[in-house]
């Protein structure tokens, strides 16, 4: 049996502030992305903010004299642009506008288990300590959800199975692959996604039938700076450097910070329903953080 091999040591301080970037920042992107729909269809919401947070990033890329892909690297590029980019977020858009949120968040929690699967497949298997966190962590989502409304269309359910396999696969299939630096990768995935999301929100019939309101322009944005330049690089980063379960436990987190930004800012209602749901959920990524300091 092998387990994933590490690279060396990193400090725990940068490991808390990827692994906070991606919790809190993709937890709040649901709200977001819910701002954003009704004027940005989802395949054009996806290319605008990759291709802005692409092309910021290649410019600082350009002014820090970078030097761009080889040759061998740039297929690879291309899978996990359209993996991870189209596959997830784009199939995330379109699923939000028929699918209920609590639908979304269960299918999205699933990630984490399906990215242990693929590493078990190639070899590298989580401890029993991180399934059992994994396991814990999918069932206080479904548990976060009980009661509310998981209304479905066949298109979304689609959408909602595909991502999570989409994202976790590409996550596992990048390890040990010829990529380039962190920074680089986040940045040419990104502006190869809103390229290919552009063109299949083109051939899909998406347009702009009227000009974006203030609010879903100022949501997009959000989502480009905050959701794919810092957040995706930050998640880069962690699955670099950590085991696949710590790297992909956001996915249990992310939902109830949305439920919390749910509370805060539109006046949601809270139980103790929720409450023990959420410390499931915490207790989930307790046992595999753990598990990650065992290994």
């Amino acid at each position: 049996m092998r387990y994933w091999p590490m690279n060396s040591p990193v400090k725990t301080s940068h490991t808390l502030a990827a692994l906070l970037a991606v919790y809190l920042i993709w937890g709040s992107t649901y709200f977001a992305i819910k701002l954003a729909l009704p004027d940005y269809p989802p395949f054009l919401l996806t290319s605008s903010r990759m291709l802005i947070a692409g092309g910021l990033m290649l410019s600082w890329l350009a002014y820090k004299k970078t030097p761009l892909p080889t040759r061998a690297q740039w297929p690879s590029l291309f899978v996990l642009a359209l993996v991870m980019t189209v596959l997830c977020n784009a199939f995330v858009n379109v699923a939000e506008q028929t699918v209920s949120s609590g639908v979304v968040a269960i299918g999205v929690a699933a990630m984490p288990l399906w990215a242990g699967v693929f590493s078990a497949l190639r070899g590298y298997h989580p401890s029993r300590l991180e399934w059992t966190g994994l396991v814990l962590g999918f069932l206080g989502v479904i548990w976060l959800n009980l009661g509310s409304e998981l209304r479905v269309s066949t298109v979304g359910l689609l959408c909602v199975l595909a991502a999570p396999l989409g994202w976790a696969w590409g996550s596992m299939w990048s390890k040990g692959r010829d990529l380039p630096g962190s920074m680089a990768l986040s940045a040419w995935q990104m502006a190869i996604g809103g390229v290919l999301s552009l063109f299949i929100g083109l051939l899909l019939g998406e347009r702009f039938d009227h000009a974006p309101t203030l609010q879903a322009t100022a949501a997009m944005l959000y989502l480009a700076l905050f959701g794919s330049i810092i957040a995706y690089s930050a998640f880069v980063w962690l699955i670099k450097h950590v085991r696949p379960a710590l790297a992909t436990s956001y996915a249990y987190v992310n939902p109830p910070i949305a439920l919390l930004l749910g509370v805060l800012l539109l006046g949601e209602p809270m139980n103790s329903h929720t409450v023990l749901a959420m410390v499931l959920i915490l207790a989930s990524i307790g046992m595999v953080t753990l598990g990650k300091r065992l290994r």
